[in-house]
């Protein structure tokens, strides 16, 4: 037996002033502002992308799903990471993955490369998701955290209403064209790496770490064959097939090995452990749930607009902004009342209810629906997910030790970001196939014409006859509606799972004052 000597005792910061806080978070959301808008600016310039790429409906998928995916899979090694360097350099450095990322994209002559790219992009945006909010919590107490909440809401709302605007700009402009897309946030992704040297000063607390890489590896392949089969399934080849068999026993295998690793490593990507605390197994479950419902439902509305509703990406662009408005205005308001109150379960159960009412009644969309009708239904949508996404992060974030912070924070990114990947693929699929047979309905069960949206390609509306079109639009109007009909399920299943959580007090130190607290307090730990 012997003893492990206490992490060595972290001396307490001095409290930040406001303006401090607002200076240290200007190159972090300028990091945030770049993720965002690389997302974004991408969603209305798609379907020209994989045209011009002569890609396929699964091809759409992936370059949205590829991008979360690698996310998803760096997330955990990220919060791992920042244990051990600078935190700033870490940031910066992702933001260097991301302009490489970007510039291959922006030069990619196929969908492969094309894909290989949003890797890269996932990468970066990985640490961005896990140290942004780390970063938060470590300055700012979760009290006050509402407070700024509002700026964050900003920059998610500018960065999400520019993007598909200037996508759209983008692809309409002859001679910029849509690799211009990938080429603008290069600009500022190199302002927001000057910002952080200049304005974000973190003690640096290292302590030994053994990274997991077996780990993220077993999780990452099993989510990945899962993957593969929820978007080649019914397409590539039977539900019921030695492939279909192959997938899935294989993805069940390696998360079951996953599990099995992450139960006996000394520091594991996922700590099992963390489960034990009610909130944080709430708050991922939901998490999980609206990555699902949000990610899979929203990412093919700017498909809807272009291809059923025949606006051009410019216009597609104007159409997001109900939603985007709708949870501007909720994320800002909810989070000066909660800092005012300190009570915040009231607005996850209503950001339930709400975001679970706005995908039940975007179910009901079509061709034929006019735009303000589709307008009234976004910010419904957008007031829900506003009110649910960031406040979670809260919830787990005060109840958990100081210690555990990024622990916390990257399980509840990492299971939003799998959320995310698995509705892309899953909604995707149900899109993809749900157009084919609406088109062959169409047609009187005859194949569709060529271009016409056969063979799970993205049709080319301008070379298809009256009759032709007309089918199309109506395909993708009544198989986008199908999309949000089968993610309601998800949101109402993260407002049950938030009804459970309890609500505590919001702490008043912040993450790095509670650590010095902690780390006073910490015995010696007897060792067998």
């Amino acid at each position: 037996m012997t003893d492990t000597p206490a992490a060595p005792a972290v001396e307490a910061p001095a409290a930040m002033t406001r303006r401090q806080i607002i200076q240290a978070m200007s190159g972090l959301m300028a990091g945030m502002f770049v993720a965002i808008l690389a997302s974004t600016v991408v969603a209305n310039a798609l379907p020209r992308i994989i045209t011009d790429l002569h890609g396929s409906q699964s091809s759409y998928t992936w370059v949205v799903t590829a991008e979360l995916l690698a996310m998803t899979a760096t997330v955990p090694i990220w919060g791992k990471l920042s244990d051990l360097y600078d935190k700033k350099l870490l940031l910066q450095l992702s933001l260097g993955m991301f302009i490489i990322g970007s510039l291959v994209a922006g030069f990619s002559d196929s969908v492969g490369v094309l894909i290989i790219s949003r890797v890269v992009q996932g990468i970066g945006a990985g640490g961005l998701t896990a140290l942004a909010q780390v970063v938060m919590a470590s300055i700012i107490p979760p009290r006050e955290l509402g407070r700024y909440s509002g700026i964050f809401g900003a920059v998610f709302a500018v960065g999400t209403v520019a993007g598909p605007l200037i996508g759209g700009v983008l692809v309409d402009t002859s001679w910029l064209g849509w690799r211009w897309c990938f080429f603008i946030g290069v600009p500022f992704a190199l302002i927001a790496i000057i910002l952080l040297q200049r304005t974000l000063k973190l003690p640096v607390v290292r302590r030994k770490v053994k990274i997991d890489y077996l780990g993220a590896f077993l999780i990452m392949a099993g989510v990945s064959a899962l993957l593969l089969w929820v978007t080649l399934g019914g397409s590539q080849f039977d539900w019921i097939s030695w492939q279909t068999a192959a997938l899935v026993g294989g993805g069940v295998v390696l998360i079951l090995l996953a599990v099995w690793v992450e139960s006996r490593v000394e520091e594991p990507m996922i700590p099992l452990d963390i489960f034990r605390n009610r909130t944080v197994t709430l708050t991922t479950v939901a998490s999980f749930l609206v990555g699902v419902a949000m990610f899979g439902g929203t990412v093919f509305l700017s498909q809807y607009f272009q291809i059923s509703l025949g606006k051009s990406p410019t216009a597609a662009g104007l159409m997001s902004l109900p939603m985007i408005l709708g949870l501007m205005v909720s994320t800002t308001v909810a989070g000066q009342i909660i800092t005012k109150t300190g009570k915040w379960k009231n607005f996850l159960i209503a950001g339930g209810v709400i975001m679970t009412g706005g995908m039940g009644l975007l179910s009901t969309i079509s061709a034929d629906t006019d735009f303000w009708i589709l307008a009234l239904y976004m910010v419904v949508l957008g007031v829900g997910v506003g009110m649910l996404m960031q406040n979670l992060v809260l919830a787990a974030q005060n109840d958990v030790p100081a210690a555990e912070l990024g622990a916390a924070t990257s399980v509840l990114s990492f299971f939003r970001s799998l959320g995310g990947a698995v509705g892309t693929s899953a909604l995707g699929a149900v899109l993809s196939h749900r157009v084919t047979s609406e088109i062959e309905k169409g047609f009187g069960g005859a194949a569709a014409p060529e271009d016409g949206g056969g063979s799970h390609a993205i049709p080319d509306l301008t070379t298809l006859p009256e009759q032709a079109r007309t089918v199309v639009e109506q395909a993708y109007g009544t198989a986008t509606g199908d999309v949000f009909l089968v993610g309601a399920p998800f949101a109402l299943l993260a407002l049950i799972a938030v009804f459970f959580i309890k609500e505590k007090p919001l702490k008043t130190q912040s993450g790095l004052e509670r650590l010095a607290e902690e780390s006073k307090q910490q015995p010696l730990t007897p060792m067998h």
